[in-house]
């Protein structure tokens, strides 16, 4: 019974998930967080043109309403383009076999010929 083998103590084991693919999302996954995305952006223009208003009657600052204004104005727009817009594919490494010069294959073999 005395071998030699080591005993692993499974206290020590690290049982985090381990990344076996390098999918993309489902095309359903990435359709939903885009409208997740789009739902944001256009929900965020009301209130900043709620807030430019407020700003402006209470404080008078016209010059940060027309800027809070302006930001709220190319947010459909934006909103649009992210909606619409894919992740670009990855660009797959295709593991294919190389032969090395040291190969079996690249020896020189003798030839036996029968007569």
């Amino acid at each position: 019974m005395g071998g030699g083998g080591s005993v692993v103590n499974s206290s020590h084991r690290d049982d985090t998930p381990v990344l076996i693919t390098e999918a993309q999302p489902s095309y359903d996954d990435q359709q939903a967080q885009r409208r997740r995305r789009y739902a944001i952006m256009m929900a965020s223009r009301i209130p900043c043109l709620v807030v430019a208003a407020v700003v402006f009657q209470l404080w008078q600052l016209w010059w940060l309403s027309l800027i809070i204004l302006a930001i709220s104005i190319p947010l459909p727009w934006m909103a649009v383009l992210i909606a619409n817009d894919r992740p670009a594919k990855k660009s797959e490494h295709v593991n294919r076999f190389r032969r090395s010069p040291h190969s079996i294959e690249s020896r020189s073999h003798q030839v036996i010929e029968g007569s």
